[in-house]
């Protein structure tokens, strides 16, 4: 049975939700790799001050490229460029060095769980592509706990018109979510959104669904929270995106971006909500407003080195200079 457009719609946004979720990785994680232990970069050895410069992600990807060039058999490297293309929006490239990394290590999970996300946002963004969902098939056959896989396997369900399988899957997911997983809530919200979509009643399961105990212990630093997912929807503001064409669906995200925005003019105390606006800006390619926010947020934080130092390492993570 074919499905509708106000269902296509649906699972489209559970892919947009998707591209925001807090699976995936950040630059500061592969410079971080690629200086262990091998002599650490001048653009960010030091003293440990505030005013040292991480290197951007497209000196980073330049790095891994050269590295690659002498040692074309890295997996690791290949993984870590993906890693960056990703970051980057070059989902093409992104998805050909992953393709490499799973020839060089065909049995790590995280390898084939990156390649799927990469051809999923290759693609024309309404489904799951089958090379997608083969290589989420893959990562499963080694860790059957992989969140990225299972997510998208799910919207793939979804997308095919087994709305209660879907629902099944992210609630099974949900259940081995950790409470403090930036994506435990995106989880639920698209849980909601669907069923209310579709007619099925889940407030109850809802209500009892108790996600994993938390990480615990682990103090959040700012490349950590700049892993974080954009603040998402609301089943409101979701279920009237459904009825939008795709350009008015990320026009929505944008203004949702800018309310974000509007509420640290009003509350500028918030250096999370400052890291947030960041990543937000340069998911939405918005690089100079991403500089300008750091700049505001510093200056929020003058007074307060501990939090600017946090707000100037995840900018740094994120790709924005100065």
């Amino acid at each position: 049975m074919a499905k509708s457009a106000s269902s296509m719609n649906i699972s489209r946004i559970a892919l947009i939700i998707a591209a925001l979720l807090a699976l995936g990785a950040i630059a500061v994680q592969v410079y971080r790799s690629m200086n262990d232990g091998s002599g650490a970069n001048p653009a960010v050895a030091g003293s440990g001050s505030e005013t040292e410069q991480a290197p951007s992600v497209d000196e980073v990807i330049a790095g891994l490229e050269k590295k690659l060039q002498d040692n074309p058999d890295d997996a690791e490297s290949w993984r870590m460029l993906g890693w960056s293309y990703f970051e980057t929006g070059k989902f093409a490239e992104s998805a050909t060095a992953m393709k490499r990394a799973t020839t060089l290590d065909p049995d790590n999970p995280e390898y084939w769980s990156m390649l799927g996300e990469a051809l999923v946002m290759d693609s024309d963004g309404q489904q799951v592509p089958p090379d997608a969902a083969s290589a989420f098939r893959n990562a499963l056959k080694h860790d059957s706990k992989d969140p990225r896989a299972r997510y998208f396997l799910a919207v793939q369900k979804d997308i095919s018109g087994d709305h209660k399988g879907a629902i099944n899957d992210w609630f099974a997911l949900l259940e081995d979510t950790p409470a403090d997983a930036p994506y435990a809530s995106d989880i639920r919200r698209v849980i909601g959104q669907v069923a209310e979509n579709e007619g099925i009643d889940v407030a109850a399961r809802l209500a009892k669904a108790a996600p994993a105990a938390p990480t615990g212990g682990i103090t959040t630093t700012g490349p950590a929270t700049a892993t974080a997912a954009i603040p998402g929807p609301s089943r409101q503001q979701m279920k009237e995106a459904a009825a939008l064409p795709p350009g008015q669906q990320e026009a929505m995200i944008a203004n949702m971006v800018d309310g974000l925005d509007k509420r640290l003019q009003a509350n500028p105390n918030d250096a999370n909500g400052w890291i947030m606006l960041i990543r937000s800006r340069m998911q939405l390619g918005q690089t100079v407003q991403a500089r300008q926010a750091m700049e505001r947020g510093l200056k929020a934080f003058r007074n307060d080195g501990a939090e600017a130092k946090r707000i100037r390492e995840a900018a740094a993570a994120l790709g924005v200079g100065g």
